[in-house]
Order: structure tokens, then sequence, then C-alpha cells
């Protein structure tokens, strides 16, 4: 059955810390990670003359997943255009000049694949996952929704209800709204600032033609890559490349400009609900992009704060010490570290739920593990961090699917798949030394965003927030 999901709008804004996907393989030891990277097949690249890359890795499994990642998302829209990206994301699978919205979502049934497509703050992507076999019908149902949607008037409109629908849905889910709140903060007065869905106003007047030109300024071929993963050939592919994606236009000229710096402002917003059970709260400082050489480390870093909540039981005996405090003083429902990285920029902080009266002692020891990230980790505490990260890398993969979105991911973020073997030697040379010296750099006495959602009259204002951001010591 044809599926069009749609991931959450938090996850695709801060995503998983850990960015890095590969094949499913249980690691408890140095060994067994060296044999996983052995078996890692090699990443083949081809660029056609129109500019598009082929990108894959063929793992011989029985299915595969494809997909264009396009290297535009919300952050390239304006205030008065913020939405589209998202909107136009809804509308690809509601027709094209040769099939009807139900003509895709039968053939798709009928060939037991998934098509899918979701809109990130830098990305928008549209894959299929299916049958090895069926690799060549897939790409060309993508080319023909991505090249030949109509875009008609009646699914506009209809749609438009839609967006409004998810939009309410989205505000019942405390975590998303406070990450949205965080983005609106952080990078207030920047394209970085602006949700993913778009303001009310910004969807009720979207049109066709707002559609259109979105479609001509960004969809090009340089700035699409065409991935896949599992049963796949690369010549293949790039066979039928050349065929179907023919009418994407190759022109750099006229292609929407690169988006500019956007600033990173310390500052806080509260949303006071007191009928809400507890507080949601997000705190963050400005981290580093995704090219940035502090990145591993600030990786390194964010595991060794960890994520923690009360269904687990080895909270008391967590090698984190943040976890230890959560389980044993009552701190928290649960906590999150998270390392979101974009093109030139970053948000490397902390979501943590708690109980009202509890804001202040849970954001106290925070930034207590924080200052002492700074100052007094050790190589042990690195050692467990680096090991655990490795072995995340490996595990968080399941099936295809996980693998095209890392390739693809890669090649818009580096313009290259980074080998498995050079990632373990990257984690493997940080020390706590490193560690210590992003801290210093990122964290220490910096400013920090705050959003904050819910009974939250414990939590310290800004200014004791900010005060904490460094310790005076005699």
């Amino acid at each position: 059955m044809a599926s069009f999901l749609k991931l959450p709008a938090c996850l695709r804004a801060c995503g998983n810390p850990h960015q890095w996907l590969f094949r499913r393989s249980k690691v408890s030891s140095t060994i067994e990670f060296q044999r996983a990277l052995v078996n890692v097949p090699p990443t083949e690249v081809t660029t056609v003359e129109n500019g598009l890359r082929i990108v894959s890795e063929d793992h011989g499994s029985q299915t595969a997943t494809v997909g264009l990642w396009i290297d535009a998302g919300s952050r390239n829209e304006t205030n008065a255009t913020n939405g589209v990206a998202h909107f136009l994301e809804h509308m690809a699978f509601k027709g094209t000049a040769k099939r009807s919205q139900t003509d895709i979502e039968l053939e798709v049934e009928n060939l037991g694949a998934h098509l899918n497509a979701y809109t990130s703050r830098e990305q928008t992507i549209f894959y299929a996952k299916c049958l090895a076999k069926d690799v060549p019908k897939a790409i060309e149902i993508l080319s023909d929704i991505i090249q030949h949607s109509t875009l008609g008037e009646a699914e506009i409109e209809r749609e438009r209800g839609v967006i409004l629908r998810e939009m309410q849905e989205i505000e019942g889910n405390l975590q998303e709204v406070v990450f949205d709140h965080l983005h609106a903060t952080a990078y207030q007065g920047t394209p970085l600032g602006n949700t993913i869905l778009g303001p009310t106003k910004n969807i009720q007047s979207i049109g066709r033609a707002d559609l259109q030109n979105y479609i001509r300024t960004h969809y090009r071929a340089p700035r699409m890559v065409l991935a896949a993963a599992g049963g796949v050939r690369h010549d293949e592919l790039v066979r039928l490349a050349g065929k179907w994606f023919t009418a994407v236009s190759p022109a750099v000229d006229g292609m929407g400009p690169v988006p500019e710096a956007c600033r990173f402002t310390g500052s806080e917003v509260r949303v006071r609900d007191d009928s809400l059970p507890q507080a949601h709260v997000a705190i963050a400082v400005e981290g580093c992009g995704w090219t940035d050489q502090d990145n591993v480390p600030m990786m390194v870093a964010n595991t060794l704060i960890g994520a923690w909540d009360r269904s687990q039981t080895n909270g008391p005996y967590s090698a984190s010490k943040l976890a230890v405090a959560s389980a044993t003083d009552g701190l928290c429902h649960s906590y999150q570290s998270f390392n979101t990285c974009y093109k030139d920029t970053g948000l490397w902080g902390i979501y943590f739920v708690c109980d009202p009266l509890t804001c202040e002692d849970m954001l106290y020891n925070v930034q207590s593990e924080w200052m002492r990230l700074c100052t007094m980790v050790t190589e042990s505490e690195v050692e467990r961090a680096k090991n655990l990260l490795k072995t995340n890398m490996l595990l968080q993969l399941d099936g295809t699917t996980p693998i095209c979105e890392d390739i693809g991911r890669q090649m818009l973020c580096y313009n290259r798949r980074i080998p498995l073997h050079e990632l373990e030697q990257r984690i493997d040379s940080v020390s706590a030394q490193n560690v210590r010296d992003v801290a210093m750099k990122y964290i220490y006495d910096r400013c920090p965003a705050v959003a904050a959602v819910g009974p939250v009259e414990n939590l310290p204002d800004y200014m004791r927030i900010r005060s904490s951001m460094y310790w005076s010591r005699l």
C-alpha cells in the first residue's frame, strides 16, 4: 500500500544527534566494528551532463530505496513565501500531466512500494522504497512527479486545508512547539527562525504561481542528488537518470541564491501555561556547521551528555552524571541532548521535560554538567562516549532507507560520501582536551537561546541562566 507519511517537524528540525547511518550490526567491541568496516560496499558517484549527481551503494539486498535530495528548504524562503517548500511537497503526489493522484496511488500500491517525502529547513526529499527489480519504475514515477506535477487549483485548495489541520496537530505536540520556538528566538530575523510549515496567513494565500516559481528557482539539476541504496546497479541508475531527468534545468543562472549566513542571538521565549502538567524546556548554544572541523568533537560532547527517561531502569548506574542525578533526585521525566547542524551554523543543547517546581534544579544540573565538559571531562569518559558514538552509527541503520538518506544528506552537505573508516579515524582522534577545547569555544561564557512552554514559573530568569554559563572560582 502506498504510504504518504510526513516526519515530525521537530525530528526534521533537530534530527538525531548521530547523523551517520550504516549497515545494521551488533557491535560490542572494536574488533567487531572493524569487521563491519570491511563489509561496507563502495559508494559510486557519477555526474551526468545536466549536473545531476547519481550516488549509490549496492548492498545486494532484495529491496532498494531510491530518491531525490534537493538542496532547498524553508531556509530558501522569505517571510512572504515561508511555507512554499512544504506546500510543494504536499502537492507532489496530487497528479502529473500523465497520471492522476489515483493513478499514482494505484501504481505505487501495485508495486508494493512506499512513496514518501519530507521537508527540512535546508533540504527537500522525495523517495521510494520498493523491490530491487522495480527500481526503474520507481525512478520514472519520481521523475514524473518532480518535473510534471500539474499543481491543479482544486488540489491546491484541498491541500491548503490538510496543511492547516497538520499545523493544529503539531501545536498539540509540545516537543515540536518548543523546537520551533527555539529556532525562532535563536535565529530571529533570519530564514532559519521561520517554521517549516509557515504561518497560517501564508498557507491561506499560497497559490499556483508561488509553487511554480519555487520549482523554477530551486529545482535545478546542480542542486539535486539521485541517491539509491540496496539492490541497485549504478550503471543502470546513470542510464535511467539520463533518460528520465532530461527536463530538469541544468542552468546555474537564475538559480536561487545561496542562503545568507543566519545570525545567532542569545535570547529566550517563554509560553507560560499552568494548565499543562509538565514544563518543556530547551536550551542551546550556537554550534558549528556540517563541514566545520569541530563537528566530530561536538558530537562526542553531545554523546557524553546523552539522553534519559524514566522508563529506563539504569539511571542510577549510568555513566552519564546527568542521568544519575535525574534518576536519583527526580529532576525530570526525560531529557535529550541534541546537536543540530546546518551549513554554516548549528544548535547544540538539551531538551527536557520536568515537573513545574523542578525546572530550576534541572537547569542547574544541566549547566553544571556543561561547565564540567569545559573544564574537567576525563579521558575515560571521552573514550566511553567515542565507543558509544561508533556503536550507534552502526546500530541506527534499519534497512536501505536510512543508508539512502545518509547518502543524499552527505552529498548535499559535504559534496561527498564520507567513508566509514575515515569517520572512525576522526572519532578515535578526539581526546579529552579536544572536547574541553570545543566546549570552551562554543559553551563557556556564551549567550544561550532558551525556549520554554508550560508551567515554567520556576525557571530562572534569563540573566541568571546567562550567569551560569561560566564558573568564577578563586
